[in-house]
């Protein structure tokens, strides 16, 4: 979105969230209480069930929980586990647009307490620190906006969890249409972490696709000293229509 698009947008934004209180980020109804969301709206949501334990891909309704996918029996990523709670279809689509392109932080605030919502108590209480995926400063300069670090600033606040910062070695092309084995080569050695990082680390990212940016990021995070790593995003990416 054009820079000067950007405040006409979050004005519109905090003025609906004014004129609108208790009400439903989705379709405007009255929503639950302390809750952005009404009740059907969120029974409609697309919850990612079943995934694959190991990189949170989507599965084919009967599959069997917690059955790794082919691609981590084949190639395990460098992550211990993923954590994702919805697919990225649907209405998940529009409110991540609305986040990621436009800034909205109304849109933001109901995919925070989605992810809350999707993470165990026991989850949110694992890591000793949190790293957002960083944008390239170039990428971040003309989109105006790091989604990713809006997310994790936000939940390491509520949760007390230490915030770490990751930055990119290269402005790397775009993930957008290259395929899986293309993804995770654009990103080979594309990120720095600067240590030592604590044992635990879990990353953020708004949406997975692959897992490849993720993949990257947590080599590096070993790297810089940590042990075990998880992933975790608000969606994940449905598998391909064959």
């Amino acid at each position: 979105m054009s820079g000067w698009l950007r405040p006409l947008w979050q004005g519109i934004d905090a003025t609906l969230r004014r004129a609108l209180p208790g009400r439903c980020g989705f379709c405007l109804a009255p929503a639950e209480p302390e809750r952005p969301w009404c009740q059907a709206c969120f029974e409609a949501l697309p919850w990612n069930l079943p995934a694959c334990p190991s990189c949170a891909e989507p599965q084919p309704p009967g599959s069997l929980a917690g059955r790794r996918c082919g691609h981590c029996l084949t190639r395990p990523p460098t992550f211990v586990r993923a954590r994702a709670p919805l697919r990225y279809e649907d209405e998940v689509v529009r409110l991540v647009q609305r986040f990621k392109f436009h800034g909205s932080p109304r849109a933001g605030n109901v995919l925070l307490e989605l992810l809350e919502l999707g993470l165990s108590s026991e989850a949110l209480a694992w890591p000793e620190a949190l790293i957002p995926v960083p944008l390239h400063p170039r990428r971040a300069r003309e989109r105006g906006f790091d989604q990713a670090d809006w997310l994790a600033r936000r939940l390491a606040a509520r949760h007390g969890l230490q915030l770490s910062q990751a930055e990119r070695r290269q402005h790397t092309r775009s993930q957008r249409g290259l395929d899986r084995a293309e993804r995770f080569r654009n990103l080979r050695g594309g990120f720095e972490v600067r240590g030592p990082l604590p044992p635990r680390v879990a990353l953020l990212d708004d949406v997975m696709t692959t897992g490849a940016t993720l993949d990257a990021l947590a080599q590096a995070c070993l790297a810089a000293g940590a042990r075990e790593v998880e992933a975790w995003a608000v969606a994940r990416t449905p598998l391909p229509v064959a």
